[in-house]
């Protein structure tokens, strides 16, 4: 359930921050609306998970669901400026309830916590707005192009979070098993490596250009994001380090 609560906070917490850093003019306002009711689903759920064991984070969790329904509600009547400040509050609402949920809290996890929720988060962000393109074919390109790169930018931050974990998990390990060592190569390989390349290969379609194209690349990057974090998950759930 910890790892569950994770994922969902850390999810909705980087696709609040992806929204936010997408420019309203450029974008319709019903790409806010809509994703607005997938961090209210995603911080319900995590309220609902973390509501037996860990009521301060699910309380947080909660605010951060009734702060997605305003939202979604005052994109309806296109007030961008408090539709924006309600983002970030959600932001902020489900990054408490992830880091009250932490085993282990320092400024390393935060820190991991941080890079890990915007990988996911980001890049999720992009795919949504891809798919948007396909609806709103008259958008600038510039909004997606931005979001391509923010999701490079933290994957290499979380590869120096992560990557400094590894170093330091298997430096007092005196054996490392087979089976650990597959789990880190798949969320290397996958699940950072392998996104980066996915992004890169995005941002070449859109010179062409084809949104619908990149966003079926993007969904592609979005499984890789996904499996690469609940792998991170379940790799720093044995281990003080994030990985």
């Amino acid at each position: 359930m910890e790892i569950l609560s994770q994922f969902l906070l850390r999810l909705a917490f980087g696709l609040a921050v992806g929204m936010a850093i997408t420019s309203p003019q450029k974008v319709f306002s019903g790409f806010y609306r809509n994703h607005l009711y997938v961090t209210l689903g995603l911080t319900t759920l995590a309220a609902l998970v973390l509501s037996q064991s860990m009521p301060l984070a699910a309380a947080f969790a909660g605010a951060g669901a009734v702060l997605s329904f305003v939202g979604a509600a005052v994109w309806l009547y296109e007030e961008k400026r408090v539709g924006m400040a309600l983002i970030v509050s959600v932001a902020c609402c489900s990054l408490l309830a992830a880091w009250c949920g932490l085993p282990v809290r320092d400024v390393w996890n935060l820190a991991a916590l941080v890079t890990s929720g915007l990988v996911l988060g980001v890049t999720f962000a992009a795919m949504l707005l891809g798919h948007w393109y396909l609806n709103a074919p008259g958008m600038e390109l510039a909004p997606l192009r931005r979001l391509l790169v923010v999701a490079a930018i933290v994957i290499f931050a979380q590869m120096l979070v992560v990557g400094a974990g590894l170093a330091a998990a298997v430096s007092y390990r005196s054996s490392v098993a087979v089976d650990w060592l597959l789990f880190v190569a798949l969320r290397w390989s996958f699940g950072l490596f392998g996104v980066l390349g996915l992004l890169w290969m995005a941002w070449q379609t859109l010179k062409i250009p084809n949104t619908q194209s990149a966003t079926g690349i993007l969904y592609v990057a979005v499984i890789g994001v996904f499996i690469g974090e609940l792998t991170g998950l379940l790799l720093s759930a044995e281990s003080a380090y994030p990985l």
